[in-house]
Formats: C-alpha cells, structure tokens, sequence
C-alpha cells in the first residue's frame, strides 16, 4: 500500500511526542524530590501523552505492515484510552491548581493527597473504559453504514467521546475564570494593604492571566475541530477532513510538555542532574506550587 502523507505526519508527530514525554516520565521518577502531588498529576500526564505517542507510531505501523481488523480495533482503542487520559490529566491539573488557590490554608495536607489520587484513579479507569468500548464491540466493522468519520468507530462512539470533551473544556474554562478572579482579588487586596497597586503587582497579574489564556487557548485550539468534526462530519467526506483535524488535535500532546514541565524550575534542575550528575546549583531553586502558572 502507497504510503499516506497525512499517515507519516501523524507517525512524526507521535514520534516527537513519545520522546517529549519519555523525558519528563524519566525525570520524574529518576528525582525523588518529585514526589509531590503537583508532580504526581504532571507525570500522569506525560505518562498518557508518551502512550499517546506510542500508539500513533503503532497505528502507523501496523496500517502498513500487519493489516488485521483485530489490531487496527487494539490500536484504535488503545489510542482513545491514551488521549482521554491526557484531557482527563489536564482537568484533573486545573483542578489542583483551583484547590492550591481555593484552599490555600489546607491544600498541603493529607485529605488534598487523597483527592489527587483519586481524581487520577478515576480519570484513567474511566479512560480505559473508553479504550475498550471499540474492542469490546462498539465498532462498525459489520455495519459500514454505523461508521463515523474515526473507522472504525462508530457515531454513537465519536459523539460521545466528544461530548465528554466538551464537558471537560467546560469545566476548565469554569475554573480558570475562577482562578483568574482569585488571581485578581488577591492582587486587589494587597493594594488596599499597600494603597496603591504597584507596577510589579499589575505586570504580575497580567501576565498569570495571560498564561492561564494561553493554555486554555492552546488546548481549545488543538482539539475544538476534531471534537466538533467528529459531530458534524460525515464518513463519506474525503478523509483529508478528519487528517487536517486530527494532526492539530496530537499537537496538543507535543505542546504539553513544554507547558507543564520544562517551564518548571524544580524539573529543570532534575533535568542537569539526569544529564550531568556532577551539575551543581549555584542558585537556590523555588518549589512551584500548583498556583504558579
């Protein structure tokens, strides 16, 4: 079979992001000082981004050399598992990052633990549970006229894998708008303490909602148009369609990493370590907490 453009892109794009997110998975467990419930709930989502990864680089393999409607249902499955577990990441992130503001007095204590925990176990059963509807049989391969624009899922499947985006993108535009106000109100309470709102104070809190924008715009950005594709396409629609949403949507596993994780200053640090065990700091490095974006 001639080979795909729209398929090697996709197999590039998995390519760069399993060795993106193998990185930070690595540094994660190599530092022992990366055991916080932040860093837990970054790791899951490197952990889902490098499955992600792995399964378009399977995908594409096993479309070219073993053409078997067993694996392509694995492969299919294993994909959606993947990408719903890092959405289900990113949320269960913004999350930690409104309590860390919310409930700032008690966010470093065991009952905070706990939540994160479960939030992650839930997020990647329910994943999984997504991954397997297509094996377990919600497919059409005896039904082309089931078909949606993702073969070999079914519509019924498709709407509501993107139903539960839309609920998810949501619940993070909920969140953020809270914690841009929380943002702003703190900033607003120590001009009143100081009596006037200094410069730094302004650019501060400017630019943490400007960042709060860029993720949440960036993750919109990726995967609004194959979410809302997936809703309004039709199967007998050039497949160029679902390709020219899709690959956007894998860019979102490629961009958070550098968002997450490489922007961290502790991460950072644990980075030279890995590299240069002999590295030695010479200045002092902050812990982040989840607030600081």
């Amino acid at each position: 079979t001639a080979l795909n453009p729209w398929d090697v892109m996709l197999c590039v794009s998995g390519t760069a992001i399993a060795c993106e997110n193998a990185l930070v998975v690595a540094i994660i467990c190599y530092s022992p000082a990366l055991r916080t419930p932040m860093f837990v709930l970054v790791g899951s989502l490197a952990t889902a981004d490098l499955l992600a990864g792995l399964g378009l680089i399977l995908n594409f393999v096993f479309q070219y050399v073993i053409r078997s409607e067993t694996v392509s249902l694995l492969t299919v499955g294993f994909l959606v598992a993947s990408f719903a577990a890092s959405v289900s990441s990113l949320l269960a992130i913004t999350v930690d990052r409104y309590l860390s503001l919310y409930n700032a007095l008690t966010y470093y204590s065991e009952r905070t633990v706990l939540c994160i925990h479960t939030m992650l176990a839930g997020a990647w059963g329910v994943s999984l549970c997504l991954g397997l509807l297509p094996v377990l049989g919600w497919n059409c391969l005896h039904d082309r006229a089931a078909c949606s624009v993702v073969r070999p899922l079914t519509k019924s499947n498709v709407t509501l894998l993107s139903a539960s985006f839309f609920l998810i993108f949501l619940i993070m535009l909920h969140l953020y708008i809270e914690i841009c106000k929380i943002v702003c109100r703190h900033a607003h309470q120590i001009a009143l303490q100081q009596h006037f709102l200094t410069a730094s104070h302004y650019v501060a809190t400017k630019k943490g909602v400007s960042t709060l924008a860029i993720i949440l715009g960036t993750f919109g950005a990726s995967w609004l148009p194959f979410a809302i594709y997936c809703v309004v396409g039709d199967p007998e629609y050039p497949s160029v369609y679902t390709y020219a949403t899709l690959l956007p949507a894998t860019y979102n596993s490629m961009i958070n990493p550098i968002i997450y994780a490489y922007r961290n200053q502790e991460i950072q640090r644990s980075m030279w370590v890995l590299f240069c065990g002999c590295f030695q700091a010479k200045v002092s490095f902050r812990s982040r907490s989840p607030s600081d974006v």
